[in-house]
């Protein structure tokens, strides 16, 4: 799945479920940075395109390489997000633009891993175990169909999961909720 947005289905899923521990910014970086391997693959016209950046140990690198710079690349993405949603008066869906370390890592890794696992079961040149094993015993394991509505869903319903949490513990103007943050 190279450069697509299926792969963002288990970070938006993954963002509603652990709320502001998580950075769905820093886990699409992740998958973009995952992806840059088989795209300099198919330029070149190399006959495998996911060699050792597409292992469980090969991921680690670029995971590190993308949490030392995803405050640095989110931070301006963040901030446009923050201006459009102050300005359609949903406030409620801003997010802070400071992340703990271990978010931005665990996030990372997050990306990178999943990314592993998802391209495992799309393409037969993943040898996702590599140095120690060459077997993918993902590959095929369900259709391409069956896997990018598996992303869809994901994605859908993370999406919606997030707005409704987000709607849920915003702050109501005399009520005195608290407003849990981003």
């Amino acid at each position: 799945m190279p450069f697509t947005p299926f792969h963002m289905g288990a970070g938006l899923a993954l963002k509603a479920v652990a709320g502001r521990h998580f950075s769905v910014l820093t886990f699409g970086i992740a998958q973009v940075a995952m992806d840059i391997e088989p795209l300099v693959g198919m330029l070149r016209g190399a006959a495998v395109l996911h060699g050792p950046t597409h292992t469980y140990l090969g991921a680690v690198p670029i995971a590190l390489a993308t949490a030392v710079l995803a405050p640095w690349l989110c931070r301006p993405l963040l901030r446009r997000w923050n201006l459009e949603v102050q300005h359609h008066r949903v406030a409620w869906l801003s997010e802070a633009e400071q992340w703990r370390p271990g978010t931005v890592l665990l996030s990372a890794l997050a990306g990178t891993w999943s990314h592993v696992v998802l391209d495992s079961v799309m393409h037969a040149d993943i040898t996702p175990w590599a140095p120690w094993s060459d077997a993918n015993g993902l590959y095929a394991w369900v259709s391409l169909s069956t896997l990018h509505g598996l992303c869809v869903a994901g994605m859908v319903a993370g999406a919606a999961a997030w707005v409704a949490r987000r709607w849920l513990g915003r702050k109501r103007p005399g009520i005195g909720a608290s407003h849990t943050p981003p």
